[in-house]
């Protein structure tokens, strides 16, 4: 119980840092995630009726997911400078695979009846996929953007290691600072932020999946 006063007693003697660093972190991981979206979304129906070149975009995207966290934050500091830069082209690259594996699924998973029956009632290609197709896959899409979202708020932790920002400043300077006062503290702060973080994120984005889901698929 000790821990626990100490603990919230430096997060209480600390809230405008920690709702600043909340903030750099939930920036970092929102924008991430728009881009990423956006681009595995529109992939995945590029690649809807291209089955070779649908699994070799799966392929490459599983296998950056294999690559330490670090080693990826790193190649881009050559590139773009530290900062947040290479930590947000690192983390896009790991958002892409739930949300493309699942965008491809869903578009797979809609029935074609019902795009046949969209077709007699004379829409085109563009509107078979955004008034049928996309609404009916839209649920599995946005599983896959919640996880995804999961991923990357955990995964932003080490962007303070490149010079981002972050929740993860207050673990980086806790383990840095082990024996000395407040560093088991900070390096809970850290922890337990982006925790909750995490979890405010996939409730508001399963709200929103909720809001942006026909009431007759969900």
């Amino acid at each position: 119980m000790d821990g626990v006063r100490s603990w919230a007693g430096f997060v209480a003697d600390n809230v405008d840092g920690v709702l600043e660093r909340s903030l750099e972190h939930l920036t970092l991981v929102a924008g991430v995630m728009v881009a990423a979206t956006l681009f595995s979304v529109v992939l995945g129906i590029v690649l809807m009726d291209r089955p070779v070149a649908r699994q070799a975009a799966l392929g490459a995207a599983g296998v950056l997911l294999t690559i330490p966290s670090l080693a990826l934050f790193a190649v881009f500091i050559p590139l773009v400078g530290i900062g947040n830069r290479p930590a947000q082209i690192a983390l896009f690259l790991y958002a892409i695979l739930p949300i493309l594996r699942n965008t491809v699924t869903g578009l797979g998973s809609v029935d074609e009846a019902v795009v046949e029956s969209a077709r007699g009632m004379g829409m085109g290609p563009l509107q078979q996929l955004l008034r049928v197709r996309v609404p009916l896959a839209w649920p599995v899409v946005m599983a896959g953007v919640r996880v995804s979202t999961q991923l990357v708020t955990g995964i932003a932790a080490i962007a303070v290691l490149v010079g981002g920002g972050g929740l993860g400043a207050y673990i980086q300077r806790g383990l840095t600072s082990l024996g000395n006062p407040f560093s088991i503290e900070r390096v809970w702060t850290g922890t337990v932020f982006i925790i909750l973080l995490a979890l405010v994120l996939d409730l508001v984005l399963g709200l929103i999946g909720r809001r942006t889901t026909s009431p007759g698929i969900r």
